[in-house]
């Protein structure tokens, strides 16, 4: 059984930063592509970031380009969302999605990952 849990959300004040953590069993972590997705209160979610299989390739929407980092240690079976120069546009709850892709690249679309996690409240003031 696939399990995927975010940690690491909280409040923060704007220009400050946040690191969010996704880990994943019941699949092998080196195989998978991972993404991170945010839903903000009556909008739809998402894709923020991911980082294909290998680490090589990695994706960020436009609104966080140049802010946010994602990156995988996967001798930790881990996922990381390193956010800084946080705005208060980026208050929303922030999910880690997992699946295998046998491409070299990954994907920004919730339509292209199987699992996902419960999500981590990130709340950022102004």
């Amino acid at each position: 059984q696939v399990q995927v849990v975010e940690s690491g959300g909280g409040s923060v004040q704007a220009g400050g930063s946040l690191t969010l953590s996704c880990t994943a069993s019941g699949l092998t972590f080196d195989d998978v592509a991972f993404g991170w997705f945010r839903q903000a209160p009556g909008k739809e979610r998402e894709g923020v970031s991911c980082i294909s299989w290998s680490g090589g390739v990695d994706y960020y929407a436009n609104s966080v380009e140049g802010r946010f980092t994602i990156s995988r240690d996967n001798a930790k079976n881990t996922l990381y969302l390193q956010m800084k120069s946080m705005k208060p546009e980026d208050t929303a709850m922030y999910y880690c999605a997992a699946d295998y892709v046998r491409s070299m690249g990954c994907s920004l679309q919730t339509t292209d990952f199987k699992h996902w996690g419960q999500g981590t409240q990130v709340t950022v003031s102004s």
